[in-house]
């Protein structure tokens, strides 16, 4: 599980990423790549990474439902999803 703080960071670095969305858009279209440079580095959104809403996990996340693999098996398993249940043939 990521602290609590990288979680934090994450919406904070969020925040500065629709802060300067449309500055960013703008210097972009014009070729401005000295502008671009002053600006704050983690407002671009390459630098935005999809957590796992409940846990915090880097990896093996599913973009539908925002939550890593493990946490959506534990879900469905627990009946928490409509519709989703463990598979057997």
């Amino acid at each position: 599980m990521a602290s609590k703080s990288k979680i934090e960071k994450q919406k904070r670095n969020a925040k500065l990423v629709e802060k300067y969305a449309v500055v960013r858009a703008e210097l972009i279209a014009k070729g401005d790549y000295a502008g671009l440079a002053k600006l704050p580095r983690s407002s671009s959104k390459t630098r935005l990474r999809r957590l796992c809403q409940l846990t915090g996990r880097p990896r093996g996340n599913y973009r539908k439902f925002q939550i890593s693999r493990i946490a959506l098996r534990d879900m469905a398993l627990d009946g928490l999803i409509p519709g989703m249940k463990k598979s057997s043939w």
